[in-house]
């Protein structure tokens, strides 16, 4: 069997580190934000973030029995030992990988802030200076749902002169690429369990996205999510609805367990199709990528296996020129790992920002600037991530202000 928690020891004395403790706290956000931090007998403290959700911390707690004493140098062996020790437990896929993307997260930025370079030298050089970002918007009260992610709101939140609205008030914040949710409460009428879309709630999505085109104009890029809600006949109906349009893409039309179904899909459209953000390491995407089941995709590094996985999945997709687009509902900590990650990439396209409505957003790092400028995040030169948590902020907006980081 072959046996992760070896490791080699022979290496200068300034690299010679232990980690010492792990700590975890949830932040209170638009989401929950799953904050790690990784200690060492160094004095240095690495920072991660991993996806949204609960029973996350407590596995990256659990992963510390046997993290300390290792070295964080050893990033990518560590990645597959913390999968290894935990595979009786489901590690190969779900929680436990986001528990350990989180941590591996963290790695990263230990090992930048102990050698003095950024993530994105680490994982290979950097491609671009900034990075573009499209803004995920809502029409209505900001995301409120505290479980699962089902939110409605009043009927008037869903005409599209709503979607309109907000659409000309986020591009006058600078950005130059949005998204939208299209799945809707009435798609439930008359039947809320089959998937099935009427004609007529069709034709208003199309109106929805008319009224957003006409708004914004023809040099702002437009995508619109549906999150898994449809059936194959309808999924297909909508593709047909929104070809004149020529989107950016339209996300996760069919359930994502069956791949011949996500294909199908895809080879049908005449729009892109963008699908990934809840498939998990490489092996999840295989078939999704080599098969052409999907135009652009969206995987989530925060969950998905980290910065190093989402990079060969990445690798996978440029093998057949397929666009590499984040999925991203995190703080500035996990927004700014997704930028080092996507600074190294070549076929990375946009990072999703997912936080618009959240004012505080910027203050849980310790900077001056806003962080996104012009629908641009620009690279930090800076050790590790090139972060650094405000705490104060932290423990302000902290589910558990008991559990903080330091």
């Amino acid at each position: 069997m072959r046996d992760f928690s070896k490791r080699a020891t022979n290496r200068p004395a300034d690299r010679d580190v232990e980690i010492t403790a792990i700590n975890t706290c949830v932040i209170e956000g638009n989401f929950e934000w799953n904050l790690v931090t990784v200690h060492t007998d160094a004095g240095v403290v690495g920072l991660g973030e991993s996806y949204r959700g609960g029973g996350v911390t407590e596995i990256m707690s659990y992963m510390e029995r046997f993290l300390i004493g290792e070295n964080p140098l050893d990033v990518e062996r560590l990645f597959r030992r913390m999968i290894q020790e935990t595979s009786g437990h489901g590690g190969t896929t779900g929680k436990v990988v986001t528990a350990a993307s989180g941590i591996e997260i963290a790695l990263w930025d230990l090992v930048g802030k102990l050698t003095g370079l950024p993530v994105y030298q680490l994982l290979g050089g950097k491609y671009r200076d900034e990075i573009r970002i499209y803004c995920d918007c809502h029409t209505g009260e900001a995301w409120e749902a505290e479980d699962g992610y089902v939110a409605t709101h009043e009927a008037d939140a869903y005409q599209p002169a709503a979607y309109a609205r907000e659409a000309e008030r986020v591009v006058d914040r600078g950005f130059e690429a949005l998204k939208f949710d299209l799945d809707q409460p009435m798609d439930n009428e008359p039947d809320p369990f089959n998937g099935r879309v009427r004609r007529t709630d069709i034709d208003r999505k199309r109106e929805i996205v008319a009224a957003v085109r006409d708004a914004v104009g023809e040099d702002v890029e437009l995508a619109f999510d549906v999150h898994w809600d449809y059936s194959f006949d309808s999924a297909k109906r909508l593709c047909r609805a929104l070809e004149p349009f020529d989107l950016l893409w339209l996300e996760d039309l069919v359930p994502p367990e069956n791949m011949a179904a996500q294909r199908e899909i895809t080879r049908a459209a005449n729009v892109p199709i963008a699908t990934g953000e809840n498939r998990f390491r490489v092996h999840e995407f295989k078939e999704l990528l080599y098969e052409f089941g999907v135009d652009v995709i969206t995987p989530d590094p925060t969950t998905c296996g980290g910065l190093a996985e989402s990079k060969a999945i990445a690798s996978r997709a440029e093998e057949n020129y397929i666009v590499f687009s984040p999925h991203n509902v995190c703080s500035p900590v996990g927004t700014m790992a997704c930028v080092h990650l996507a600074a190294a990439i070549p076929n990375f396209d946009l990072l999703e920002y997912h936080a618009l409505e959240v004012d505080w957003w910027d203050d849980l790092l310790v900077r001056e600037d806003p962080l996104i400028e012009d629908g641009r995040i620009t690279v930090p030169e800076g050790p590790g991530l090139g972060i650094e948590l405000d705490e104060d902020v932290a423990r302000e907006h902290a589910m558990d202000p008991g559990t903080m980081l330091t």
